[in-house]
């Protein structure tokens, strides 16, 4: 199936890029988010005179991205939980939690955007989970989970 992209998209390509991917991507995913569309030849002629808008998009989301990131920069957020004396969580800290607990400091960030490599944390301790803000921006945030006081 072949599209044309109208915003950068990660291992895929930047915006106005055709770009031959598996129907089921194309229409389950990329289509509905906004993503891309079909190409032919009223979509790309469509594209062609909307290039400017689509390229301002863009930037505007980029910087918007980047301001979040300059305030995310070396921060550190504490979460809560339950916890064994031996240091063990009953359950876990997952993305949900940790997008809370950097929302209350005053940065939105949605689960969606936090990035946990190797899957929920388990364990009291401090963590470095990233936060993938756009397809060109993401940082490191630093998480410490400890014991709920009884």
């Amino acid at each position: 199936m072949e599209l044309i992209l109208l915003q950068k998209v990660t291992n895929l390509g930047n915006l106005g890029d055709k770009v031959n991917v598996k129907p089921g991507f194309g229409r389950n995913y990329l289509v509905p988010q906004g993503k891309a569309v079909p190409a032919t030849a009223a979509n790309l002629a469509g594209f062609e005179a909307r290039r400017a808008e689509y390229e301002a998009k863009a930037k505007a989301a980029l910087e918007g991205a980047e301001g979040r990131k300059a305030k995310l920069e070396g921060a550190s957020v504490t979460v809560y939980a339950n916890a064994s004396t031996e240091g063990k969580l009953y359950g876990s800290v997952g993305p949900r939690e940790i997008a809370d607990a950097l929302t209350k400091l005053g940065t939105p960030v949605e689960k969606s955007e936090v990035v946990m490599g190797e899957g929920p944390l388990r364990h009291v301790g401090e963590y470095e989970v990233l936060v993938h803000l756009h397809a060109d921006v993401e940082t490191p945030v630093k998480v410490i989970v400890q014991p709920e006081a009884a």
